[in-house]
């Protein structure tokens, strides 16, 4: 009796779970309802954003020149693609490395390197990580010294620096014009310096010079407002009447002197200083510009295209506007400079560097 009443229990507890449809067992559609742990980690991969990571030298990021004019073309690309963007500001040579490598670990798409000096640890970064694009601002690699995902933004600086002393000589009064430069360690600033010499004598060749390199090494040359504005400052004393400062927070402080002085003209560099330094705007004719920001973000779009350039890529430079001296300097000049600069670029005119 007992055997027949646990059968018809038995025979009754399957007729409901059929009748229900087996709904004792979950069914997939709960499961999408009720992600796992699994689904959620993999939601965030779909939907990563593309991250930029910029590191500087030991120049600070807002010196109102070089390593500004990187991080703001960052920032473009970052707010055209949707992006992040990031930077680290190193404060000893020995951090390159360890500085890179916290963008690499925090998988950023695309790493900047500011600068000459860190060539070395940005192509050490580049061959173990082929996934990441890297950008090596003024760090030219020759045939074969870089990987493919390796690009170095560079520029003609001696074309830049060839127009500025063309309007320097032109300017003059004096006949004597100065240049307030970072280390001549970094082969960017000799081009601007040989540049701007070249620009002055073809343009009045018994011209004089008073140009004077730091003394320091790369981590202290481009971080030095109060030498820029002593070495400036002799130089004007001595009779120069128009001063080319070339060296990030040192050439800073040689505008700011110049700015002081009645009678003298000063050419900023790297980008529009005019917008940069307000307190040059008394002497600052002009700046000899690389258009560093505009390079810098096509870059960074090149490479989320997936048609990152390997090897050098060219940017562009020129001459500031004139802005508030606008009406001192001679419409023959402007068309001259004008002319100038486009024989400079499609090399009708050689600036005879390194030649």
């Amino acid at each position: 009796m007992k055997r027949v009443v646990l059968y018809l229990t038995l025979v009754t507890t399957l007729l409901l779970v059929a009748a229900c449809g087996g709904a004792a067992q979950p069914t997939p559609e709960k499961k999408a309802d009720a992600p796992t742990a699994e689904t959620k980690t993999e939601k965030p991969a779909a939907t990563s954003e593309f991250k930029i990571g910029v590191v500087t030298d030991v120049g600070e990021i807002d010196d109102k020149s070089f390593n500004q004019s990187t991080w703001e073309g960052a920032e473009m690309a970052a707010k055209v693609l949707g992006g992040k963007a990031d930077y680290i500001e190193t404060q000893s040579a020995t951090d390159y490395a360890t500085n890179i490598g916290e963008f690499v670990d925090d998988g950023y798409n695309v790493i900047i390197t500011v600068g000459f000096a860190l060539a070395g640890a940005t192509v050490e970064a580049a061959k173990k990580h082929p996934e990441i694009s890297f950008i090596g601002v003024d760090q030219f690699y020759g045939p074969g010294e870089a990987p493919k995902n390796v690009a170095g933004l560079v520029f003609h600086e001696d074309q830049a620096g060839y127009l500025a002393g063309v309007l320097a000589a032109s300017m003059t009064k004096s006949n004597t014009i100065a240049a307030v430069l970072g280390t001549d360690l970094v082969p960017p600033v000799v081009a601007f310096k040989e540049g701007y010499e070249l620009g002055a004598k073809a343009t009045k060749p018994d011209i004089k010079f008073i140009s004077t390199y730091h003394p320091g090494g790369i981590d202290v040359a481009f971080t030095d407002p109060e030498w820029g504005a002593a070495t400036t400052a002799q130089a004007i004393d001595q009779g120069a009447d128009v001063v080319f400062a070339a060296g990030g927070k040192t050439g800073n402080g040689g505008l700011a002197e110049a700015a002081q002085r009645k009678g003298v003209y000063c050419i900023g560099v790297d980008t529009d200083q005019w917008l940069t330094v307000p307190e040059a705007h008394p002497c600052l004719i002009s700046s000899a510009m690389k258009l560093i920001d505009k390079a810098t973000a096509e870059l960074i779009q090149l490479a989320h295209d997936g048609k990152f350039p390997s090897g050098n890529y060219f940017g562009t430079v020129g001459l500031a506007p004139f802005h508030d001296f606008e009406g001192q300097v001679p419409a023959e000049l402007k068309s001259k400079l004008e002319k100038l600069a486009t024989d400079l670029k499609d090399g009708t005119v050689k600036t005879g560097y390194g030649q």
